[in-house]
């Protein structure tokens, strides 16, 4: 799934060119590329299908250039992840009626890619032997807010798999501390492991209007004929995330409880807890900089920028050729409604 805007990580990712299509981590690649080049330990490119915005079409041919048009699916409009899911799942029903499926976001971290892919495959062998809705767990490590939440049981249903109990939206504080100390609950990454006929019977029975819609298109996806099908019928489903729409009604979900150095770099806090530090805290993503009485800031320039602070504190300093973002890092979470506020006094120009 790459159709997102990464609006928290303004002004860095624009509506033009989100986060998933920037090179976030300095290594040379996008976090779509390195995400693709994760999955090609499991599967073969011809088996990868790529979900975005039809804006972004071009991006991502560009970003992966090994990909065929047949393997990049255009929505026509952001409806959330539910309908998108259905429509990969239609379409790949349509190439493999019992093709085991993994979903998962474009612009997540894996540190400890082994474990990654050892978790993938025994969700794969589970759901190939199962009629399951899998989706992979991650042992918290704090008591976050802004996670969604798995309670399951704790005896296993076999090997690492166990039963889903309950999901829950992302939690007050005072929730999340009870959760991380119960044991009993897992951060939920968006990741899902499921055969296209499991996730087609649950969309039919837990969010029929999507079914009914997308279902429509059967005889034409993978033709000529399904951008123009999904063009028309595709802005009519429900907006709606596919945890809400099936994942928390269904009786069949199971997780594995993981680690595996998952960040979801949803935010500039979570980039600055995956980066290296120097002595005084500060992850400087920059070339050069002179920094002096500063502490625990995230500092993002371009390359060829000289950047000189001195008596900053836990912040935020972000600069683009035509933005610049200053702003304490203990209210990022703000940021997204500074873009509304960008928007509403200048348009879309800096967005």
């Amino acid at each position: 799934m790459a159709g997102g805007v990464g609006s928290r990580f303004w002004p860095s990712s624009r509506s033009s060119h989100p986060k998933q299509f920037l090179d976030i981590l300095g290594v040379g690649k996008s976090l779509l590329q390195l995400t693709y080049e994760r999955f090609l330990n499991l599967c073969p490119s011809e088996h990868i299908f790529i979900v975005t915005n039809g804006i972004y079409r071009e991006l991502v041919k560009e970003q992966l250039p090994a990909l065929t048009d047949n393997q990049i699916l255009c929505e026509p409009s952001r409806n959330n992840t539910a309908p998108c899911i259905a429509y990969a799942a239609l379409k790949i029903q349509g190439l493999d009626p019992n093709a085991n499926m993994i979903v998962a976001p474009s612009d997540h971290v894996i540190l400890q890619e082994g474990a990654f892919l050892e978790a993938l495959r025994e969700g794969l062998a589970f759901t190939a032997a199962h009629d399951a809705l899998l989706t992979l767990g991650i042992q918290p490590s704090r008591p976050d807010t802004g996670y969604g939440y798995i309670h399951f049981e704790r005896t296993a249903a076999e090997g690492r798999v166990h039963a889903v109990r309950q999901f829950t939206e992302k939690p007050p504080l005072e929730q999340a501390q009870a959760f991380l100390a119960s044991g009993d609950y897992l951060w939920n990454a968006g990741i899902f492991v499921w055969r296209v006929q499991s996730v087609m019977d649950a969309f039919r029975h837990h969010a029929a209007a999507i079914y009914d819609i997308l279902g429509k298109g059967r005889e034409v996806y993978n033709t000529p004929a399904e951008q123009a099908f999904i063009d028309t019928y595709y802005p009519s489903t429900p907006n709606i995330s596919v945890d809400f729409a099936i994942m928390e009604k269904a009786a069949n979900v199971y997780t594995i409880p993981s680690s595996f150095g998952w960040s979801d770099l949803g935010t500039w806090a979570s980039l600055f807890a995956e980066s290296p530090k120097d002595g005084q805290g500060n992850a400087a993503l920059a070339s050069a900089h002179l920094l002096d009485d500063t502490t625990d800031c995230l500092i993002k320039a371009r390359p060829e920028k000289l950047v000189v602070i001195k008596g900053l504190h836990d912040f935020i300093v972000v600069d683009e050729p035509d933005a610049l973002l200053i702003y304490p890092k203990n209210k990022e979470q703000e940021i997204k409604n500074v873009t509304e506020s960008v928007k509403q006094r200048f348009g879309d120009r800096y967005l």
